[in-house]
Order: C-alpha cells, then structure tokens, then sequence
C-alpha cells in the first residue's frame, strides 16, 4: 500500500528533525561515494529484490530529484506562490530506464546539481526562504520547507544505499 502525501511529508522530514539540512545536503554526494567504493557496476545494478531498486537506480533517481528540486526552487523563486507539479518516480523510472543508467554517471550529474542548487540557495536572502510553491499533491511548501523535504530525501535513500551495499560485501 502506499502512503499518502501526508505520510510521505511526515516519514521524509522526521530523517532530518532539527539537523542543518543544508550540511547534510552538502555531505550527500561523498557518503555515497564512500558507501559504494568499490563496487564494480555490476554490483550496483543488482537490485536486492525484484520490487526493490538497485543502488544504480537509486543514483538515477536522486539526480533526477535534484534536478526537479531545483528547477521547483527557481519556480517558487521567480514567482512566488507558483503550482507545483508532482511526479510519480516510477514513471520517471521506467521513462528515464534508470535500470540501465551508469551509477556513476547518475553521481556525477547528482553532484553537479546539487552543488548548482547549494550555491544558489547560499545567495537569497533569508525572507525569501518563506516564497512557496503550492504542491499538487503535499500543498504549501516554502523554500525552507523543500531544503529541508530534499535533506530527508537524501536520508531516506542514502541508508537504502548503505544497506544494499553492506549485502553486496557478505
């Protein structure tokens, strides 16, 4: 069964409580680099279990979420109050063949996103981390709001990475 926007918004803010949720986007990319040294692409196309995605897939997705996250933080920036759309992942999934993406790649275009999206958020002012977008599905969600949904997001998929990983090394 899956979860609503609601349980969704409440499972991915809890990986982040109080934390700085710019220091654990800006940590991201090299935790996952360590957590898959060494892995040949083999290893990271293997998916853990027929429903469950690869450690291959996951990077495909995260560089598509930090490219869809920042384009949704340029919209809410530009007009504030905007529409938000949503997207369902496995669509994208299925669309973008993450089953077949190079895992290092999907990093490295992960990181350069990711380091473009930090710079950007480190140059508006702090007022404007109150502009918001309206999501389709989750409602109201300000700037700091999505840093922070994006830091839990990196949570929630970086332990599934790690946990792939530590069963491809037994």
């Amino acid at each position: 069964m899956r979860e609503t926007p609601a349980e969704y918004t409440k499972r991915i803010l809890k990986y982040v409580r109080n934390e700085d949720a710019l220091r654990i986007q800006q940590s991201t990319p090299q935790k996952i680099e360590r957590a898959i040294k060494g892995l040949t692409r083999k290893q990271m196309m293997t998916r853990p279990a027929p429903e469950k995605w690869s450690i291959g897939e996951i990077l495909a997705h995260l560089a598509e979420a930090e490219l869809t996250g920042g384009y949704r933080l340029r919209l809410i920036l530009s007009a504030n109050g905007t529409a938000i759309q949503a997207f369902d992942q496995d669509v994208w999934a299925k669309n973008s063949d993450y089953a077949h993406q190079d895992p290092r790649q999907s990093l490295e275009m992960f990181r350069v996103l990711r380091e473009a999206n930090l710079r950007l958020l480190k140059t508006i002012p702090k007022k404007r981390w109150n502009y918001y977008g309206m999501h389709e599905e989750r409602g109201k969600e300000t700037v700091a709001r999505l840093v922070r949904m994006l830091a839990g997001h990196d949570r929630n998929h970086m332990a599934q990475i790690v946990t792939i990983a530590q069963g491809l090394s037994h």
